[in-house]
């Protein structure tokens, strides 16, 4: 599912006070305007922007028109910074309707990288529920159609299989998260055609990098992540700490470009979905793809300086 910091983020700059903002920047931080990191899908050479945005309780906003609009405002904004994958699913409440909506009055249908779900016990269900997400999203199709969280996964990936060969969605996936089920997981990789796989990893999650991503890699095949923020503890956590000063130069203005820049600088990850209803926080989490980007070792270092907090 995707991650959320829990509407209660607080960026390390908001600590030191809105007088001191602009004098805590570093000057190393990129720009929203520089040039967006990208990263190929493996099976195709599809190009994603590397931060997209989640959906999980933070679109989840029933009828109330003024947070469908405010909604619609960070959508719109995460277009304008570069965005384009967006994931959600029928589980998510109505995360579905409000980004249906939001998309259809920015008139962003057709640009947007629409990444969903099925998540249904009954198999021959999938379909029916696939159509009805399409139908909340306002969408002519679905890029990605993952599996959510293996459930009934034998039934969905041959539906999912069979609307990809009747070009009815491009990508077929499958997700985990909260490092569950990681064996049966990487058996499913093993032994099925996936374009996509989305999992949980942040600097204090990493099991994945043991097998899961490696495999990834072999396979070739495109990785999501979710939860790089823990749904926002992990925030909450660092945040009581400033950033190291070495931050800035891997151009790191907070603690959400430090968490997500040590997320998507790994070969093997495609995108990462943080979710969040602000646009204050979209921004943060945006400029994680803009500048120059942790090489191994600061990756090692980011690792363990997070930690070690």
């Amino acid at each position: 599912m995707g991650s959320t910091d829990g509407l209660r983020r607080r960026s390390v700059l908001g600590m030191l006070g809105a007088a001191g903002v602009l004098a805590a920047v570093p000057t190393a931080a990129p720009a929203l305007t520089a040039p967006v990191l990208k990263k190929p899908i493996p099976g195709t050479g599809e190009m994603l922007p590397a931060i997209g945005l989640g959906s999980w309780q933070t679109f989840n906003v029933g009828n109330d028109p003024e947070a469908l609009d405010r909604c619609t405002e960070v959508i719109g904004r995460f277009f304008a910074l570069g965005g384009t994958v967006i994931d959600s699913s029928p589980m998510y409440g109505s995360s579905q309707p409000a980004i249906g909506q939001a998309v259809a009055r920015l008139g962003k249908q057709r640009a947007v990288f629409s990444a969903d779900k099925v998540w249904i016990s009954a198999g021959d269900e999938g379909a029916a529920q696939i159509e009805q997400s399409r139908r909340h999203w306002k969408v002519p199709y679905f890029h990605l159609v993952q599996v959510h969280n293996l459930l009934s996964w034998e039934d969905h990936l041959r539906t999912l299989q069979r609307m990809k060969h009747e070009r009815k969605l491009r990508y077929v996936g499958i997700t985990t998260s909260h490092g569950r089920r990681h064996d049966e997981f990487e058996r499913v990789m093993r032994d099925h055609a996936l374009d996509f796989i989305q999992i949980s990893y942040s600097p204090v999650d990493r099991e994945v990098e043991q097998r899961i991503l490696p495999l990834a890699r072999e396979k070739g095949i495109a990785v999501i992540v979710n939860r790089p923020f823990r749904q926002g503890a992990l925030i909450e956590r660092v945040k009581r700490h400033r950033l190291p000063p070495w931050a800035s130069e891997i151009g790191c203005a907070n603690w959400a470009q430090f968490l997500l820049k040590f997320v998507v600088s790994h070969p093997a990850v495609t995108v990462a979905i943080p979710a969040t209803s602000r646009i204050d926080h979209l921004e943060e989490n945006m400029g994680a793809m803009r500048g120059v980007q942790p090489d191994e070792a600061a990756r090692r270092r980011m690792a363990a300086h997070v930690e070690a907090l």
